[in-house]
């Protein structure tokens, strides 16, 4: 089969397109033909192994990913696609069914594997039926950004919030929490650069400010919740909490989607699928690739000026 193979870390040349050998299911395991993967942020984090020489995360994230090298050398941590085959102890799913998989079951078990036509997966991992009113390229958009808004989104209390205020309102994380924002009834003010207006309009916002021609830390309107959701490559600015701080109502909290990386979990994977089904949430699409494509596609993640997900055609 066709994958990607990440042969060190590094700029993202280091990413070649090689024949590998397509895996089989173990007892417990499904093989998902993948038809749709993602590049993300944390993907490019990985393949560069960018984490600052003394950041307390780099010895854990080398235990875990391998020091040198990653010691799975097919990268991707989202996959959307048709089962294949199935263990013969598989109950969950069925052979034709469309799904979609997020490879991390915990802070410690992180299969990555998805940049690849092929890939085995438990069935106790984070599988779930592909929701049949939306297409494949939009369903691979669901894991990974709508579990950092939903998550982050919570630990605000979004749901006894009344004016909410994300930056970055455009990007993979912004564009689901403009959306869940609304859905839990609260008012949204997007922040995102010019060519995003109308997009951040159409989700559901009620304000959009133009960072580029506006500077939102002078708003006169005070939030219960801000979301900073600016990606960690493009967030620089260190000097953001003491900028936003001032806009906070006296019990309003402000996070930013870089304190710690939230692990997936079922309960909320099918929470953001039943809003898919319901049109309540539906993931923006920036660009699409190839696989043969994908350096040129972590190139273009690792500017910080994305719109929506980014999304890798493999079949």
């Amino acid at each position: 089969m066709k994958a990607v193979v990440c042969t060190k870390y590094g700029s993202p040349e280091v990413l070649k397109l090689r024949d590998v050998e397509k895996p089989t299911p173990c007892e417990d395991e499904i093989l998902i033909k993948i038809s749709h993967t993602t590049v993300t942020s944390s993907d490019c984090i990985v393949r560069g192994f960018n984490l600052q020489k003394f950041h307390p995360a780099r010895i854990a994230m080398g235990l875990v990913l391998g020091f040198g090298k990653p010691k799975n050398p097919i990268l991707g941590m989202v996959a959307s696609g048709e089962v294949e085959a199935i263990g013969d102890a598989v109950t969950k799913f069925k052979i034709g069914e469309k799904v979609v998989a997020y490879t991390v079951k915990s802070a410690t078990k992180m299969k990555f594997g998805t940049y690849a036509e092929f890939i085995c997966i438990p069935q106790d991992w984070m599988i779930f039926s592909k929701p049949a009113n939306i297409s494949s390229e939009e369903a691979v958009a669901i894991p990974y950004g709508g579990s950092i808004a939903l998550h982050f989104l919570k630990k605000g209390n979004i749901q006894k919030c009344k004016n909410v205020l994300i930056v970055g309102a455009s990007g993979t994380v912004g564009s689901t929490a403009v959306q869940l924002a609304k859905h839990y009834g609260a008012k949204v003010t997007g922040v995102c650069s010019t060519p995003n207006i109308k997009l951040v309009k159409s989700l559901g916002a009620d304000r959009v400010i133009d960072y580029t021609k506006e500077d939102y830390s002078k708003t006169s309107e005070q939030f219960d919740l801000i979301l900073y959701a600016v990606p960690l490559l493009a967030s620089n600015k260190k000097g953001y909490k003491k900028q936003l701080k001032p806009l906070l109502t006296p019990t309003g909290k402000l996070i930013s989607i870089h304190n710690g990386s939230p692990i997936p979990n079922m309960v909320d994977l099918l929470f953001l699928k039943q809003l898919s089904e319901s049109v309540v949430f539906k993931p923006v699409i920036g660009r699409i690739y190839s696989l043969e494509q994908i350096a040129e596609a972590h190139k273009y993640v690792e500017t910080g000026h994305k719109t929506g997900n980014v999304i890798v055609s493999v079949n």
